[in-house]
């Protein structure tokens, strides 16, 4: 299928030969976090890591969901979990989330919390560790920011370490 069209070129544009504007539209926007994860946000603040239990499948899972996401039962009960947990995977990260290089890595890793069913888990940070030496199956606690200054966020947390 051939799309009819007419290619614009940088050149058109700063020429004037294509009419456009700049500007700032100052939007403004909310976004309801739901049961589900408003729930587990304010654990977060209160320094709880809570998931929900199907009381059907006998799975834990989080985050947390309002119902199973393979039996579609709602029978579920909220569950606080241990700040503990295992590296599933991770990366050694010499970039930041705009392409610039840093000379210490980060360290992102998805963590399966302990009383979650097994291949549950956050994904996170890790700190307080050689990055040589971070292996899979190794055992992590959340370290926590002051009280004071969580927010009900995941950055609640500020990362998890080994124990």
């Amino acid at each position: 299928m051939e799309l009819k069209g007419t290619t614009i070129s940088k050149q058109d544009i700063e020429s004037g030969k294509v009419l456009f504007t700049r500007g700032d539209p100052n939007a403004h926007y909310t976004w309801d976090t739901g049961i589900g994860i408003g729930r587990y946000l304010e654990g977060l603040r209160k320094g709880k890591i809570f998931g929900t239990h199907c009381k059907k499948c006998n799975r834990t899972v989080i985050p947390p969901r309002v119902f199973c996401e393979l039996c579609f039962s709602p029978n579920i009960e909220w569950r606080q979990l241990k700040e503990t947990g295992v590296i599933n995977t991770f990366s050694i990260c010499y970039v930041n989330w705009d392409a610039q290089r840093v000379q210490t890595p980060h360290l992102p890793a998805v963590i399966e919390i302990d009383g979650a069913t097994k291949g549950h888990g956050i994904l996170h940070l890790l700190d307080e560790v050689d990055p040589k030496l971070i292996k899979i199956g190794m055992k992590v606690k959340a370290v926590w920011k002051r009280p004071e200054e969580r927010t009900g966020a995941i950055t609640d947390i500020q990362y998890f370490k080994p124990y």
